[in-house]
């Protein structure tokens, strides 16, 4: 074939390919051309593409495994993305290439899509708007699919993807009813049928129909090919069952996961076991099992990812079985496991403090609480409990500190001399043991970490212990220099090696040949042995304080006064420890032992009768032989006190001054008529008198009022807190808690207005304990208002603290006019008034009264 032959074919095979590459035209060569490039070149890429994205959201996605799972693993709302960003770049590219595929391979000629390939394009634009979460873009796609390919092979997998869209944005009875349709043709069958019925139970689990999602989940898990949606369709079976407490279906459904083996993710496995394992019988199941299983579980190298969930499931074995140390390692086990499941390691952290609170461990359960508070969400019902039990646990650590403190200084004041002596001597020897062993511990963990950052330093290929913490493998705390294991950076482990250095070597000077020179104390060293003579004077380092015996014996308290103090603060701690964890916590075997310990130590006679009471009540509950006890110890020997007239006849009446009721109602009144200062002094008498009587909490109540008034919104914010959480199942108490809800924080927002107000007042001080003399000022003021003959001005005596009181003069219409009216009082003959006025608009007078700020307005006002 010559030279001007190939030519001739060439040019006649490029005018060809010009023929064929025209979409306009509906020729075979044509339609075959662009249906091959839009299958085999744009498609492809774009399927490539989209796979990739979905690959790395699946990856990225973490399931909750303690709510129901959804029936995709797919978020629908994206976090920490700033807006106009791209959310993932490999839909982007999937959309880019249907859309080019439409663009430049469509074939719509005379109305009709010549080219078979385009039903694939608009599928893949759907998807990529579906997974990039614009899902009514995603939405006009696949509506498109159906309106003009109606013949299509992917009509049904179109319409199941609708329906997975119509459930994204929330058209789930649309969705059912859609699906409902679509499953009635018999001819969608394979994946599409597994979709069909997997998005109908997503729909179902919606609406809350979660029996009828169990039918159609069920269809899904046979007919998908899948083994990830079968071990996912299996769990959320399961899930489903146990929602309906159908224990034996739901550990039937995670035995299925389990026996799939390696053809299970391994997530839906181990999560498979954790369900059963909630299901265990801890009375008649056999523990050797358990234990056999989940350490076999933790061993295996595959399983290191997930040794937070197995450790929790082992800690909560323990938990139950009442082995409560076991159960605390497990749980700390699991915290060091680096999980990144928040609401898992807030269990741990929840049941650890459960253990030490129940252990009257109260400091160390309130900061385990704090952990909890730290990795739940503070929306949910669970942090608010959490956080009212937190709350309740200040006034216990108080005052079990208080006890425990008290009683052990009181428990020295009584000892003689010699025996304080023996006491502290005791002490101290263990107090060197103890100082001992953390510093030598400490020692060897510097050591070894000295060992690792030598050897980091002499391999550049292993990573030192700040690069691993640099990737969040160690907690914070571990870069902190007082926290260091470094050798140097360790005062204790400093110090041991001081100490350790003097008892070998003596006191050396720093100088060459250090070794051989002589020492300040050569008489108790063989330089040639190297050993140190035994001798307390130089193997004893400068005395720390702790280590002496008149260190503890000079803090002793001997004033009388003061050891009175001490042993009232105690047994009040008591009696109040005696209520609170019998009101707030319904710990009554705490409570009885924290009110007999009380009656052990002589208090004082207002405490005894009232704990006497509540024991009475407490062992009604828990040993009623005991409650029997106390009730005929009250009757016998307090015949006339109103705790006596209820036992005997609880519907009595009691007389006026010791009625609670009457009592209440007539300080009430007080309140109303704005006797605020009777009324404080007089409530804060009856509590005392009420204490561990039913009707305290009004008392309490009342006082919260009482307070607000003449201290201010924090004041009264602070006594409802108290009423609410010491009282949480009162009827006071839940109002407290409604107010600190709804009516403080609308309190705490007023501020002064600059503005110009709607009317306007001048105010007079008064302060009481001074004994200011009002009445003339008062006298004036009437008068003015007589001379005034004017409605609209009025005068009142307004309470501002227990000290001050305000005299107001109302109903000034403008800044200027009270203005003129307080020159009129200070030059007008009649009136010639000599006390400091303050002119405020009404609704910065509302803000000094409600926050007590009138030194902060005057400093705003000059």
């Amino acid at each position: 074939m010559n030279n001007k032959t190939l030519k001739y074919i060439s040019i006649s095979g490029f005018f060809l390919f010009l023929i064929a590459c025209s979409a306009k035209k509906d020729k075979f060569v044509n339609r075959n051309f662009h249906a091959v490039t839009t299958e085999y070149n744009v498609l492809y890429n774009g399927n490539l593409a989209l796979e990739n994205g979905v690959a790395e959201l699946v990856k990225t996605y973490q399931d909750n495994f303690w709510e129901v799972l959804p029936v995709e693993r797919m978020s629908s709302v994206e976090k920490g993305m700033l807006p106009g960003k791209q959310k993932n770049a490999d839909f982007e590219r999937a959309e880019e290439k249907a859309v080019k595929a439409i663009q430049k391979h469509s074939m719509n000629i005379g109305g009709t899509e010549r080219n078979p390939q385009m039903d694939e394009a608009y599928l893949l634009l759907a998807k990529a708007r579906y997974y990039d979460n614009r899902f009514i873009p995603s939405l006009e796609a696949l509506n498109y699919i159906l309106y003009k390919y109606p013949q299509s092979d992917k009509i049904y997998h179109a319409k199941v993807w609708r329906e997975k869209v119509n459930i994204r944005i929330e058209n789930n009875e649309i969705a059912i009813q859609n699906l409902k349709k679509l499953l009635t043709n018999n001819l969608i069958e394979g994946q599409d049928l597994a979709d069909a019925n997997a998005m109908l139970s997503q729909a179902y689990m919606n609406v809350g129909a979660n029996d009828s999602a169990i039918s159609t989940l069920k269809i899904a898990k046979e007919n998908t090919k899948k083994n990830e949606e079968k071990a996912r369709y299996a769990f959320i079976l399961g899930q489903l069952y146990e929602s309906f407490e159908y224990s034996d279906s739901a550990f039937v459904a995670y035995q299925e996961i389990i026996d799939m083996k390696r053809k299970a993710p391994r997530r839906y496995t181990i999560q498979a076991h954790a369900k059963q394992a909630s299901q265990f019988d801890y009375a008649n199941g056999d523990t050797l099992v358990f234990l056999e299983k989940f350490d076999k579980l933790i061993k295996d190298r595959e399983n290191r990812p997930y040794l937070d969930v197995l450790y929790f499931q082992k800690g909560l074995f323990y938990d139950k079985l009442g082995k409560q140390e076991l159960a605390k390692q497990n749980y700390n086990k699991s915290i060091r496991s680096f999980s990144e499941d928040n609401y898992l390691i807030a269990s741990d952290y929840r049941n650890t403090a459960e253990i030490h609170f129940k252990s009257a461990e109260y400091k160390t359960a309130g900061m385990y609480y704090d952990s909890t508070m730290m990795r739940m969400d503070d929306r949910s019902r669970e942090f608010r409990r959490i956080k009212k039990k937190r709350d309740n646990l200040e006034d216990v650590i108080r005052y079990e500190d208080i006890a425990q403190q008290n009683d052990s200084i009181l428990a020295v004041v009584a000892m003689s001399q010699p025996d304080r002596v023996a006491f502290y001597e005791r002490y101290i020897a263990d107090l060197k043991v103890e100082d001992e062993r953390k510093a030598k511990a400490a020692a060897e963990l510097a050591e070894k970490e000295a060992n690792k950052l030598l050897n980091a330093s002499s391999n550049p290929g292993m990573p030192t212990s700040n690069a691993i913490a640099g990737k969040g493998m160690l907690p914070p705390s571990s870069l902190d220099p007082s926290q260091s294991t470094f050798y140097f950076y360790n005062p204790v482990t400093v110090s041991y090696g001081k100490n350790e250095f003097q008892k070998r070597w003596g006191k050396k000077q720093l100088e060459e040949n250090w070794r051989m020179a002589k020492s300040s104390n050569t008489d108790n060293i063989d330089l040639n042995t190297d050993v140190v003579v035994e001798n307390d004077s130089v193997a004893t380092p400068d005395l720390d304080p702790r280590y002496s015996v008149d260190f503890y014996l000079s803090q002793i308290p001997t004033d009388e006064k003061v050891i009175d103090t001490l042993a009232i603060d105690r047994n009040f701690a008591y009696y109040q420890l005696g209520l609170i964890y019998k009101e707030k916590f319904k710990e009554y075997e705490l409570a009885a032992s924290r009110l007999e310990t009380l009656l052990k130590n002589n208090p004082e006679e207002r405490l005894v009768l009232p704990a006497k009471y509540n024991l009475y009540k407490i062992y009604e509950m828990i040993d009623p032989a005991k409650a029997q006890y106390y009730k005929n110890d009250i009757i016998s020997n307090y015949p006339e006190s109103r705790y006596a007239q209820i036992l005997l006849n609880p519907s009595s009446g009691l007389s006026d001054n010791d009625n609670p009721e009457v009592v209440y109602k007539a300080l009430y009144r007080l309140y109303e008529e704005n006797h605020l200062r009777e009324a404080y002094e007089e409530v804060n008498a009856r509590i005392d008198q009420y204490l561990g009587d039913e009707a305290l909490p009004k008392f309490e109540m009342l006082k919260a009022s009482i307070t607000g008034r003449l201290e201010g919104v924090e004041a009264y914010k602070k006594a409802l807190t108290y009423v609410s959480l010491s009282y949480p199942n009162n009827e006071e108490g839940k109002t407290a808690e409604q107010i600190l809800q709804r009516d403080v924080p609308k309190l705490e927002v007023l501020n002064f207005n600059p503005n110009e107000g709607s009317s306007y007042k001048i105010v007079f001080t008064k302060n009481v304990t001074a004994n200011e003399n009002k009445d003339e000022l008062v006298k004036k003021l009437e008068l003015y208002l007589k001379d005034r003959h004017s409605d609209d001005l009025k005068m009142s005596f307004d309470i501002y603290t227990m000290q001050e009181d305000f005299i107001v003069l109302h109903g000034f219409a403008t800044k200027e006019v009270a203005a003129a009216t307080v020159s009129l009082l200070n030059e007008y003959k009649d009136y010639k008034v000599k006390d400091k006025a303050y002119i405020i608009s009404t609704e910065d007078y509302k803000v000094v009264q409600i926050k007590k700020q009138f030194e902060e307005w005057l400093k705003l006002n000059n």
